[in-house]
């Protein structure tokens, strides 16, 4: 532990931020390394890595670089998302598919304030609703919502990092028991007379899709970044001459933004701004979401962890109350395995989980996946601020 931090410098902070997660995705690239990444993705170390490097005196707990990044990039990062999202191939994707990921949204709406009801009053953090907020968000379309409801209710780092952890182990731990599940899709599907032509249909028209990346240019960079943050900027401004609401207070101006840009950004998708991700505006907006994270993981307590356990056993009984709206909404509809397990990680993991466990499940339908996280991460904006308010409510009656 060094008297003074090592990397103070706002540019080097930056700069080491970067550098750590090009080292992470590095050793992904690595079939070594697979065993590792697959229950551990980059998404996690990306925010523990600086948890340590700050733990260890290299980096500072507290710099302004870490408020520009906050301020900033998350808006950023969700405008280029937004931007490349396709809303008509999702809606091609069935009823089936849509009622399912809604089934597990509800799951986790009705499943936070019902938690919080019944461990709320052992935290002993006087704002711990704030950080099940946060976790709200996560669990409806991933860490960008997560990033997006923390910054909406004003989640304290040193009570999102407990959280962070339920997150890492529940949330991936029921990753895990899915895709174990994988190889009994079959006797599940005639277990619940499962209709499997929809899914047969898709993964048809999935096999038979073309790619359509192509090189990046200068100019499509210049595209990309100048649009974004104008929106960024723009969105900060226009929320500022906007009310707050909610006792206690939800729609906050950060929240005004990110509805802007998110609103905006959708509404751009339909422009031909949406081609941007064939040169990969989606990708940008997830190395700026990444780096974001960085600086999150920067200001985290390690102590935090020690009060995992509680949290951790809240964070198991809201995935089994989400898994039970799910188990509901597959007999209800005889939806196959692969729409319940690709619908919950299109809420609990987002766009970055749901197409690994469809190509699990279906190699040809991973794509699906993707399209269903980013489904999840549009109505998680939403679906999470409601939540939110809810496990507020709670948090004021105990």
């Amino acid at each position: 532990m060094f008297a003074s931090p090592l990397v103070s410098e706002p540019m080097a902070i930056v700069a080491l931020f970067s550098a750590v997660l090009g080292f992470v995705f590095w050793l992904d690239s690595f079939d070594l390394f697979e065993p590792v990444f697959k229950y551990l993705p980059p998404v996690i170390w990306a925010y523990f890595v600086p948890m340590l490097l700050t733990t260890a005196g290299i980096t500072p707990a507290e710099s302004p670089v870490y408020d520009w990044m906050s301020t900033y990039l998350l808006p950023f990062s969700l405008f280029l998302l937004m931007i490349t999202v396709d809303l008509k191939a999702i809606l091609r994707l069935g009823p089936m598919a849509l009622f399912m990921m809604c089934a597990g949204t509800l799951g986790i709406m009705v499943g936070g304030p019902v938690v919080f009801a019944l461990f709320g009053q052992f935290f002993e953090d006087p704002v711990a609703w704030k950080g099940f907020a946060a976790l709200s968000g996560s669990w409806i379309g991933g860490t960008a919502n997560m990033m997006a409801m923390k910054q909406s209710v004003g989640t304290p780092d040193s009570t999102l990092g407990p959280l962070l952890v339920v997150d890492v182990v529940a949330g991936y731990g029921w990753m895990g028991v899915l895709i174990f599940l994988s190889a009994y899709q079959a006797q599940f599907d005639d277990w619940m007379e499962a209709d499997t032509t929809a899914m047969d249909r898709l993964n048809k028209k999935m096999e038979e899709a073309e790619e359509t990346q192509r090189p990046v240019t200068l100019r499509d960079f210049s595209v990309m970044i100048g649009i974004a943050l104008a929106a960024t900027v723009g969105a900060k401004a226009i929320a500022g001459t906007l009310p707050e609401f909610g006792d206690p207070t939800i729609i906050t101006t950060s929240t005004w933004a990110i509805l802007i840009v998110v609103t905006g950004g959708l509404l751009l998708s339909f422009t031909p701004l949406q081609e941007l991700e064939d040169v990969g505006a989606s990708r940008l907006g997830y190395f700026a979401l990444y780096l974001l994270l960085t600086s999150i993981g920067a200001k985290a307590d390690l102590a935090a962890v020690l009060d995992v356990p509680l949290y951790l056993l809240a964070g198991i009984v809201w995935i089994l109350i989400h898994i039970a709206f799910l188990m509901a909404a597959a007999r209800m509809v005889k939806a196959p395995l692969f729409f319940v397990a690709t619908g919950s990680m299109a809420n609990v993991g987002g766009a970055a989980s749901a197409p690994i466990v469809a190509g699990v499940y279906l190699p040809a339908m991973a794509p699906v996946g993707l399209l269903m996280g980013v489904a999840g991460y549009i109505l998680g904006i939403y679906a999470a601020l409601g939540c939110s308010w809810l496990i507020g409510l709670v948090a004021v009656g105990l």
